[in-house]
């Protein structure tokens, strides 16, 4: 297992080792011992599927308030995503930047995004499948997220009409959302 640093240092793009031959693959899919070398200590607690069946849904972009924020640890297991990860913690000299990864069932890669950050996904492939750890439970009433097309974050999804759940669709725009994430705090 190796690690691939991003734009942002925090955020990491994990690379397990794929064992195949003729019969097909093999590799471990969580490792604390070898994440705990690269730097990735949290602590999951709680696993997570999502699966989408059109190309172009978006989920996103989402986080859960201080005190019950989450670390993720997220893959693509059928399909292909692109992964986005905005860093919304006040005073990083990365705030508000965002970086993205392609995640598929073919390159096997992990997406780390640490407590902080707000969290999405556009589908490229129809019939999707995701599988996310989570640092700390589904909080309802932490619950936050901001417009996917926010203007001040600028993501670039290659989409501008994408499939949205009505809660992306009413989402706020970031400015009016309840980020309470600090830097170094």
């Amino acid at each position: 297992m190796k690690s691939i640093d991003t734009a942002i240092a925090e955020v990491k793009i994990i690379v397990p080792e794929v064992f195949g031959d003729a019969r097909g693959w093999f590799y471990e899919s969580y490792s604390k011992k070898k994440l705990s070398q690269l730097g990735i200590t949290d602590e999951f607690v709680q696993d997570n599927r999502s699966y989408s069946a059109k190309k172009g849904t978006l989920r996103g972009l989402h986080f859960q308030c201080a005190p019950m924020s989450q670390a993720k640890l997220i893959c693509c297991t059928k399909g292909k995503i692109l992964d986005v990860a905005v860093d919304i913690r006040k005073g990083s000299p990365t705030f508000l930047k965002w970086v993205s990864t392609v995640l598929d069932e073919d390159n096997k890669h992990y997406f780390y995004i640490p407590k902080g950050f707000a969290h999405g996904f556009l589908t490229l492939t129809d019939n999707v499948e995701v599988l996310y750890k989570a640092d700390e439970y589904y909080s309802p009433e932490h619950d936050g997220g901001f417009r996917f097309d926010d203007a001040e974050i600028g993501v670039d999804w290659g989409i501008s009409d994408p499939i949205l759940s009505e809660k992306d669709k009413n989402a706020p725009l970031f400015s009016e959302c309840r980020a309470n994430f600090t830097y170094g705090g």
